[in-house]
């Protein structure tokens, strides 16, 4: 494995461990799964418990239950997948990372739905008057990262002879 390949393992194991962290010390050790709401940082940053059963913003959260396992499939198969793109074409160190990012988030909140049945959100930040009624948490900003980074870091083929971008 070369090291641009342990870049993106690294990546996604920094930030899988990182989101399991979080979920473990806000929801359990700080309790928010039952207190619902803590501020830290008002407006700006505030923990507000939501249990996401769907997709961004809930999208597809009817049949909780078949729709759980089905989001597990989809979230392993397109990390497969794009281990399998990063393993099978050479790529820049940005755009290891960012597959980096996205898996280790997918699994992250795979983890999640296998354990608790739905995916732990507590972020919540606003600003500037306006009031924001979403949650998030780590996976799912390195997933957006991590999906937009592979857009940006891999529209250009690098050659296998070591020339190009890639590192």
């Amino acid at each position: 494995m070369s090291l641009i390949r342990h870049i993106a393992f690294l990546t996604g194991l920094i930030v899988f461990v990182s989101d399991q962290i979080t979920k473990v010390i806000v929801v359990h050790w700080m309790d928010l799964k039952t207190v619902g709401a803590i501020d830290v940082l008002p407006p700006i940053l505030n923990f507000r418990m939501a249990w996401n059963r769907g997709i961004n913003f809930g999208l597809f959260a009817n049949d909780a239950e078949m729709m759980r396992w089905v989001l597990i499939a989809i979230a392993l198969a397109i990390s497969a997948w794009v281990v399998w793109w990063m393993l099978k074409e050479r790529h820049s160190r940005w755009a290891q990372i960012s597959a980096g990012l996205l898996v280790g988030g997918a699994l992250g909140n795979v983890i999640d739905r296998v354990l608790y049945g739905a995916v732990a959100d507590f972020l919540n930040m606003s600003c500037c008057g306006i009031s924001n009624p979403y949650a998030f948490n780590i996976a799912d900003i390195s997933i957006f990262a991590g999906a937009v980074g592979l857009i940006a870091f891999t529209g250009e083929k690098t050659p296998r002879d070591g020339g190009g971008k890639a590192e």
